[in-house]
């Protein structure tokens, strides 16, 4: 009896895990400074009042070198293809945290910064796999939702080891005390702990991440022929299962996209070297550009400010400092490990989020409805979170943090994968996404060092004249700014056409001669 026949594409599982991995350690190596970079920075000598100024900047020169470079790397990977630019960018990231580590002075800590961010164009290179590895629509929230569950997962584990290692041998006396390096270098021990995960990344990436790009993934590639000698033994049970030869389904030497299903206008940007700068800024595209420039600048500066509003140190509210509903001052007062923990606890929360919520509110309200949600709270979040030190019950006053911190979450998860999809099918042609999202890493990067470097500026004048506000509004009354551009995207069709049809008449085949 034939069996019930499952049509319609489905997600390619494997190789969407292996970018996975080859994607983890940067969210979890970048999280981890957060906790620590306020002290990192005061045991530099700098004033009180100047650390948020410096955190800032020092955030910002790591987006200004990457908003440079991303354009070229984007480019790279049109011409060389996406894996290896993928794979030099771990090399160069792991290099830069070990010496990061080592920072005696804040010039060389904003130096390897520098370095660190012009030297890894990842994040754009990925979006531009996960499009070329799904271009179907339905499939999309799910796809796209993966990255940012990967920064979610890497959150959990990056602030609470950057928090619990940085200063070993004044927390674990007893184990590390005896070790002049940790004494000489307190904050070594947590970027030597990322650096063995970029390796493990780079190591996945190397034996078993195939080529994307379309002109390329047919070329032979010596370690993932190395990864399929090194995993036979563990297939050999599987060796005489039968498969389905599908889009999701191929061999590494199968192209992920079928050239038979490329318009006549993807073939013919196969032959350009460069595409035309006409095909890559339509409307949509710089509308989705804008939009996703002021979304990097305003969510990732409160990622880098909150960390120096937790550390800066407690003032109790009275007559001569608080006048309000506007002038008041004080942080948290905590340390490293402290905040660490919080960032955990936020970790945790934005992976289920992600993992349950996301693709079902994105299936229910469309893309572009729950973008344009995400835009109009973030201002609220961040107006209302400078009033959390203002309540003297320490677990009151956890609970408020703990409670924005999650709309932000939540708002940060659906926003960011959200304008991804909408800025992916925006695009005319499958060629041009390295470059275009290449330039959306380069503009978001504008954003991600403006965002930081002047609200760090401001929170430094804000303190200093007793307005702890000061920081938070700016960022709320930028986050107002980008919701303008939000209701003016129309969500587009996509660079490619769906697959299903092939992939159905694959399964169809393939279940009939089952069936035989």
């Amino acid at each position: 009896m034939a069996r019930p026949k499952k049509h319609g594409p489905k997600l390619p599982v494997q190789q969407l895990a292996i970018l996975a991995v080859a994607r983890f350690a940067e969210p979890m190596a970048l999280t981890s400074v957060f906790p620590y970079l306020p002290e990192m920075i005061r045991s530099f000598g700098v004033n009180e009042t100047d650390i948020p100024r410096w955190a800032g900047f020092t955030g910002a020169v790591f987006s200004i070198a990457q908003s440079i470079t991303a354009v070229p790397w984007g480019r790279a990977s049109d011409k060389f293809g996406r894996k290896p630019i993928i794979l030099l960018g771990l090399a160069s990231t792991m290099c830069c945290f070990m010496i990061w580590g080592m920072s005696t002075s804040l010039a060389m800590a904003i130096t390897v910064r520098a370095i660190m961010g012009g030297g890894n164009g990842n994040v754009g290179i990925i979006r531009t796999m996960v499009a070329e590895m799904v271009p179907e629509r339905e499939l999309q929230p799910k796809a796209f939702s993966l990255m940012p569950l990967v920064w979610s997962v890497g959150s959990i584990f990056g602030p609470a080891f950057g928090g619990f290692f940085a200063r070993p041998a004044e927390q674990y006396p007893n184990v590390f005390g005896h070790i002049q390096f940790f004494k000489s270098y307190p904050f070594a021990l947590p970027n030597l702990v990322a650096c063995f995960v970029f390796f493990i990344s780079f190591m996945t990436g190397l034996l078993f991440l195939k080529e994307t790009h379309e002109t390329k993934r047919h070329n032979p590639d010596w370690g993932l022929a190395l990864g399929e000698k090194l995993s036979r033994p563990f297939n050999r049970s599987r060796k005489h299962k039968q498969r389905r030869h599908s889009f999701v389904d191929d061999g590494a030497s199968a192209p992920l996209l079928a050239q038979a299903n490329l318009s006549n206008s993807d073939r013919i940007a196969t032959k350009a070297e460069r595409p035309s700068m006409k095909e890559l800024f339509t409307n949509q595209t710089v509308i989705n550009l804008i939009s996703y420039t002021f979304l990097a600048l305003h969510s990732v500066a409160y990622d880098q400010v909150l960390p120096v509003f937790l550390n800066y140190p407690r003032q109790i509210p009275d007559g001569d400092n608080t006048h309000l509903p506007f002038q008041f001052s004080g942080g948290f007062g905590l340390t490293s490990e402290k905040i660490g923990t919080i960032y955990t606890a936020y970790g945790v929360a934005c992976g289920f989020i992600q993992l349950f919520l996301f693709p079902a509110f994105c299936s229910r309200f469309g893309v572009l409805n729950c973008y344009r949600f995400a835009a109009l709270v973030y201002p609220l979040v961040y107006i209302f979170t400078p009033y959390t030190t203002l309540i003297q019950d320490d677990t009151l006053r956890y609970a408020a943090l703990l409670i924005i911190m999650l709309v932000k979450g939540l708002v940060v998860i659906i926003a960011f994968p959200c304008t991804t999809i909408l800025l992916t099918n925006s695009a005319s042609s499958l060629q041009i996404l390295g470059t275009l999202n290449g330039f959306a890493t380069a503009f978001s990067g504008l954003g991600r060092a403006i965002g930081p470097a002047m609200a760090g500026a401001i929170f430094s004048i804000g303190i200093k004249r007793g307005y702890i506000i000061a920081p938070w509004w700016f960022l709320a009354g930028i986050a107002v700014l980008g919701t303008i551009p939000a209701f003016f995207i129309v969500e587009g069709d996509g660079p490619t056409r769906s697959l299903d049809t092939d992939d159905d008449e694959d399964e169809d085949e393939d279940e009939d001669e089952e069936d035989d």
